[in-house]
C-alpha cells in the first residue's frame, strides 16, 4: 500500500496544482522592486537671505538622519556652501502628513584642497551625499570655459577637502594639440554635467551620473539607437578608491513639446543594484515637467572602457527603467526640481520622499519642496 502512494503522489500533486491558479511572476517583478509613491503635499521656502548669503538655489539635499537635520546644496559657482535646514513635520493626521515649516539654521562654506576658499567658477556644486560616518559627497559639473574640470569630491562637515575621485578621460574635453588645434566635441557637455549622486546604504559605494549624453555619444542621426547618458560606480577605500564599473542609463531625447530633458538626481534603494530617479524637463512651450522612475544596474553592461559609443548597441544592456510617476498627474505647477533625499520616518513607519527645486537665485521665485510616501507592496516570490 505504501509502495502505491509514493507511486501516485506525483500525479496527485500535478492534479492538485493544475486545480489553483497560480500567481504570473512577470519578469519585471523579477528585476524591479514593488514601489509605489503617494503625493502629500507641498511647501514653498521664499528666497530670503541668512549670514549675508541669498538661501536659494538649491540643487541638492542629504538627511542626517542622526541629527535631524537638511544638508541642501547651494548651487552657486561664487561661493560654494551647504545649508543646514530644519524640516519639521506635521503628522497630527498619520494618513496624510505634512510640511509643517522649514527653517535655517546654518551656512558652511566649501575650503579646496589648499583649505582656502574656492575662487569664483573653480566649483559648480550640483549633488550631495551624506554617509553614515558624517561625510560629505559632492559632484561639481566644473565650469569648462574657465579650465575647471568636472569633480567628485569628499568633504567634512565643517566644509574642509577629504579627497576627490579619478574620472575616466572620456569624460573630460580633449585636449587641442598642434596636430589637432580644433578637436571634436569630447566629454561632458557644458552644464549638463555630474547632477545626480548618491551613495550605498553603508556609504562605501559612490554612484554619480551626468545629466546629458557625453558630446561624443550623441547619435549621428535621429533615427538611429537611442539616447544615453553615463553612470559611475566607485567603491570607497583605502589605500584608493577604485572605479568599479559604469552604465548606460536611456535618457528621453528632446523634443519640441516636452523642450529640454535631463537626469537631476538619483537615489539608491538598496545594495542590490536598484535606484530612484529623478528626470526634468523644460520648454518654453509647457514649462517644467518631470518624472520619477526605478531603475536597476543588476544586469546592466559596464561601458567604463568605451571612449564614445558605437553606433549599435546590440551587445550592450543599459539599466532598466520602470515609470514610477509622472510629477505633472498632481496638477500642480511644477518648478526646476533637481535634489531628491530620503526624508524623516513617517508616522505609519513608511520612508518619506522630499525633492526640491533650484530656483536659479531669483528673488520671486520660492523654492518648492514636496513631500511623497514611498510604499514598498507585497513581492511576490518565485
Amino acid at each position: 500500500m505504501a509502495k502505491l502512494f509514493w507511486w501516485m503522489l506525483p500525479l496527485l500533486c500535478a492534479l492538485l496544482l493544475a486545480g489553483c491558479e497560480l500567481p504570473q511572476i512577470t519578469p519585471e517583478a523579477r528585476i524591479f522592486l514593488n514601489l509605489s509613491l503617494d503625493y502629500l503635499g507641498e511647501y514653498q521656502l521664499p528666497q530670503t537671505e541668512f549670514e549675508s548669503t541669498v538661501v536659494g538655489g538649491i540643487s541638492g539635499m542629504a538627511y542626517d538622519r542622526k541629527g535631524d537635520r537638511i544638508y541642501a546644496l547651494a548651487d552657486d559657482r561664487t561661493q560654494p556652501r551647504f545649508y543646514t535646514l530644519h524640516l519639521q513635520l506635521d503628522q497630527s493626521d498619520p494618513e496624510h502628513p505634512t510640511i509643517k515649516t522649514i527653517s535655517v539654521e546654518a551656512v558652511t562654506f566649501f575650503q579646496d584642497a589648499q583649505a582656502q576658499p574656492y575662487s569664483t567658477d573653480q566649483l559648480d556644486p550640483e549633488g550631495i551625499a551624506l554617509t553614515p560616518q558624517g561625510q560629505l559627497w559632492i559632484s561639481s559639473e566644473g565650469v569648462p570655459n574657465q579650465n575647471s574640470l568636472p569633480a567628485l569630491l569628499a568633504f567634512d562637515r565643517q566644509g574642509n577637502w577629504q579627497q576627490q575621485l579619478s574620472l575616466p578621460s572620456h569624460f573630460l574635453a580633449a585636449l587641442s594639440t598642434e596636430e589637432n588645434p580644433n578637436p571634436p566635441p569630447h566629454g561632458i557637455d557644458d552644464n549638463r554635467g555630474f547632477e545626480a549622486l548618491t551613495l550605498s546604504p553603508e556609504g562605501d559605494r559612490v554612484f554619480a551620473a551626468i545629466e546629458a549624453p557625453l558630446q561624443q555619444d550623441y547619435p549621428k542621426e535621429p533615427s538611429e539607437r537611442g539616447v544615453y547618458n553615463r553612470l559611475l560606480h566607485y567603491w570607497i577605500g583605502e589605500p584608493q578608491s577604485l572605479l568599479l564599473s559604469e552604465h548606460l542609463y536611456p535618457i528621453q531625447p528632446a523634443d519640441i513639446l516636452k523642450g529640454v530633458n535631463g537626469l537631476t538626481e538619483f537615489l539608491s534603494i538598496d545594495n542590490g543594484g536598484h535606484f530612484l530617479s529623478l528626470e526634468r524637463s523644460y520648454s518654453p512651450l509647457t514649462g517644467f515637467a518631470a518624472q520619477l522612475f526605478q531603475i536597476a544596474t543588476a544586469t546592466a553592461t559596464d561601458t567604463s572602457s568605451l571612449d564614445r559609443l558605437p553606433t549599435e548597441l546590440t551587445q550592450i544592456r543599459p539599466v532598466q527603467k520602470q515609470p514610477l510617476l509622472d510629477l505633472q498627474q498632481l496638477k500642480i505647477p511644477l518648478h526646476n526640481l533637481e535634489g531628491m533625499m530620503w526624508g524623516p520616518l513617517l508616522a505609519d513607519g513608511s520612508p518619506s520622499l522630499v525633492l526640491v527645486s533650484d530656483n536659479n537665485f531669483e528673488p520671486e521665485q520660492p523654492t518648492q519642496f514636496l513631500l511623497l510616501r514611498v510604499r514598498q507592496n507585497p513581492q511576490l516570490v518565485s
